[in-house]
């Protein structure tokens, strides 16, 4: 066992603890920078490049099989969802240099090098078990570089609450072998589930068509999702009155329409590139305080949403 002060600390002393290699604060938003001069006493910071919006085909950063029994179907594994969030970095305000993160110790208060870092696990508050690596690595899931396959599904029973991360699978060299797996499972209707081995981690996965290729969608375990019955005031609902019923469900209907993504736009990723031209641009920024709506009473809520809607 090894023991410690307790949880860390926040110190003042000078040293910079932001994100390495850059502190990030991430923003909802876009991770492009309009082009354009700064603007008067503008610090500019290197900014890494970013992918196209409609998306851009990378590099794979897994390879491995897809096996079903004694098939075997070679397979690379692309990134499908990216998140387009704004990210701004972390900057001293004095110099508008940005910061990293420091590996500080919470007794001494000094900087420690990775050569003298080890995890440990808190079994109680400020005491930790070490483990060495060569420990977690006789642990660690086997990664064999497959993707198992064990059972056939039909793709609408899963609850997608459990879903994951979506992952693009392309043929490694195995056009022939893919094609047929996907034309397969397209006329089941069916998907396949199992499990693949990522990092230090053993997923539950479904294997699924979609737009013309096959998607690798990894699932949470049951134990780290929570169940609406975990909370009373759930389990203790009232029925509502038939009259509140009623109007809810007529607003319901109102409403009922096909989905369709593209209806949604990411309203302040594009303040924030607005915000940025105009700051580039060297225009003052003016902050209007919002008023906030009165809250109405349901039954009066109710009504005028109908009033509303009905003069659409």
């Amino acid at each position: 066992m090894s023991g410690t002060e307790g949880p860390a600390r926040s110190r003042e002393k000078g040293r910079s603890r932001a994100a390495h290699p850059a502190a990030q604060e991430p923003v909802p938003g876009n991770t492009g920078v309009p082009a354009g001069k700064p603007a008067a006493g503008m610090i500019t910071v290197p900014h890494p490049g970013g992918h196209a919006e409609t998306g851009t085909a990378g590099r794979a950063f897994w390879s491995g099989a897809i096996t079903i029994g004694l098939v075997n179907v070679p397979v690379q594994l692309h990134t499908m969802v990216r998140d387009r969030s704004f990210t701004f970095r972390l900057l001293h305000k004095e110099d508008g240099q940005p910061l990293r993160y420091d590996r500080v110790c919470t007794r001494d208060d000094k900087v420690v090098p990775w050569s003298e870092t080890v995890r440990g696990y808190e079994v109680r508050k400020g005491e930790f078990l070490v483990f060495s690596p060569e420990e977690l690595r006789a642990v660690a899931p086997e990664s064999d570089r497959k993707i198992r396959l064990t059972k056939f599904v039909h793709y609408l029973s899963l609850d997608p609450m459990f879903f994951g991360t979506s992952y693009l699978l392309v043929p490694d060299r195995s056009e022939d072998a893919y094609s047929l797996f996907l034309s397969a499972i397209r006329k089941s209707g069916k998907a396949g589930v199992g499990t693949i081995t990522m990092r230090t981690k053993e997923h539950p996965v479904v294997v699924h068509a979609y737009g013309g290729g096959l998607v690798a969608t990894t699932l949470h375990y049951p134990d780290e999702v929570t169940q609406p019955a975990a909370y009373p005031q759930l389990r203790e609902l009232k029925a509502p009155k038939d009259a509140e019923l009623a109007l809810a469900q007529r607003i319901v209907d109102e409403l009922s329409g096909d989905f369709a993504i593209g209806e949604f736009h990411d309203r302040y990723r594009e303040a924030i590139l607005s915000l940025i031209e105009k700051k580039l641009a060297g225009e003052k920024i003016v902050y209007a305080e919002p008023h906030p709506e009165e809250a109405k009473e349901l039954m009066e809520a109710l009504k005028e949403t109908i009033s509303t809607l009905q003069k659409k």
